[in-house]
C-alpha cells in the first residue's frame, strides 16, 4: 500500500520555519499543519509567534486557535488530528508541511507510537499537584529522576505540569513515560522527507532576543495581562515561555526590564534544548540558515530537496 506523503520543517524558535514553510507550500502545491504544541490554543498569539492572516498569504494552515487556554491537550490527540489533515490534506492532492518546533508531537504523528492508554487519572494527578504545592518543582523532578531518568532529562525542572504529567503516566500505567521515544524507533508511518533549520548559535541568539524586543513592541504585556486577568495563570498553557516571566512582573515580584531579560534567557535556552532534541531523536537533513544573504536560495535548495525526496511532480 502507497503511503500517504508529507513534508516536515523543524527547527529551534526564530530560525525562520513559518516563513520557509508558507515559501514551500506555494512552491509545492501544500498546506501546513501546525506542529507547535502552543500555538493550538486562542489567545496566545504573540507570546507563541503565531501565524498572522497576512502572513499566511492564502495558505491554509490547521490546528491553530483549536482549543482555549484552560484546556487540556496531549501528544496522543495531537497525533489523532494531524493524522486526519494528513489524509486530507493528500486527498485533495496537495502536500502537507508540518512545521514546527514541539519534537515530540512531531516524532508521534510520523512514526506508528502506540499510546497505551491515556495514563490519566483524576485522583493521582490530585495527589500530585498537592505534593508539588508543598514540595516545589525541584523536588517533584527529582522524584521523576528517580523513576524516569530519560523523560526527566527532556523536560526543564520548571515545568511542573509536563513533570507531573510523567509521573502520573508512570504511576497510572506502570510504564515510563520516556517509552514513547525510546532508542527503538518504530516503523515510519509516512512517505516523509523532514529538513531541519540550523545556524550559529550566536546567530541565533540574536534572532531571540530581537524576536523578543518585537513580540513587546507588538503588545505581548498586554495579551499576558489579559489572561492574567482572566485568572488562567495556573492553565496549562500559559505556562509557556513568554507569558509565565511576565506574570512575574504583574505579581510585582520584578521589574518589566527583568522580566524581558529572563524571558530571552528563557527562549534561549529553550532552542538549546529544541536543538539538542532534534540531534538525538530525529533522522533528517540539517540546512544551515546563519547568512541572512543566502536565505532565498536556502529556501528554494530547501524547496528542491523536499521534492526530490518526495518524489514530487
Amino acid at each position: 500500500m502507497t503511503k500517504e506523503k508529507v513534508a516536515v520543517i523543524i527547527g529551534p524558535t526564530a530560525s525562520g520555519k513559518t516563513d520557509l514553510s508558507i515559501f514551500a507550500a506555494k512552491q509545492l502545491n501544500g498546506e501546513v499543519i501546525s506542529g507547535d504544541s502552543m500555538q493550538i490554543y486562542r489567545g496566545l498569539d504573540i507570546g507563541t509567534a503565531k501565524v498572522t492572516k497576512e502572513e499566511m498569504d492564502g495558505v491554509p494552515h490547521h490546528l491553530i486557535d483549536i482549543k482555549n487556554p484552560d484546556e487540556s491537550f496531549s501528544a496522543a490527540e495531537f497525533q489523532r488530528l494531524a493524522r486526519e489533515k494528513i489524509s486530507e490534506i493528500n486527498a485533495r492532492g496537495k502536500l502537507p508541511i508540518i512545521c514546527g518546533g514541539t519534537g515530540l508531537y512531531i516524532q508521534s504523528v510520523l512514526y506508528d507510537y502506540q499510546f497505551a492508554g491515556d495514563g490519566r487519572d483524576d485522583a493521582v494527578r490530585k495527589r500530585l499537584e498537592e505534593e508539588a504545592e508543598k514540595t516545589g518543582a525541584a523536588a517533584m523532578h527529582e522524584t521523576l529522576r528517580s523513576v524516569d531518568p530519560a523523560a526527566a532529562a527532556a523536560i526543564h525542572p520548571n515545568n511542573v505540569r509536563r513533570t507531573i504529567r510523567a509521573l502520573e503516566i508512570f504511576y497510572t500505567t506502570g510504564r515510563l513515560a520516556s517509552e514513547q521515544q525510546s532508542a527503538e524507533r518504530p516503523d515510519e508511518k509516512y512517505d516523509s522527507a523532514i529538513v531541519g533549520l540550523t545556524m550559529e548559535r550566536s546567530v541565533l541568539y540574536a534572532r531571540i532576543n530581537k524576536r523578543v524586543d518585537k513580540m513587546i513592541a507588538a503588545g505581548l504585556l498586554a495579551e499576558a495581562k489579559k489572561l492574567y486577568d482572566l485568572g488562567l495563570k495556573d492553565a496549562p498553557a500559559v505556562q509557556a515561555i513568554g507569558y509565565k516571566e511576565l506574570f512575574g512582573y504583574l505579581k510585582g515580584h520584578q521589574s518589566l526590564e527583568e522580566a524581558v531579560d529572563l524571558l530571552k534567557q528563557n527562549s534561549r535556552r529553550y532552542a538549546k534544548r529544541q536543538l539538542t532534541w532534534f540531534r538525538n531523536k530525529m533522522d533528517l537533513e540539517w540546512v544551515d540558515m546563519t547568512d541572512e544573504a543566502l536565505r532565498d536560495e536556502k529556501k528554494q535548495q530547501i524547496c528542491a530537496l523536499l521534492a526530490g525526496k518526495l518524489n514530487l511532480r
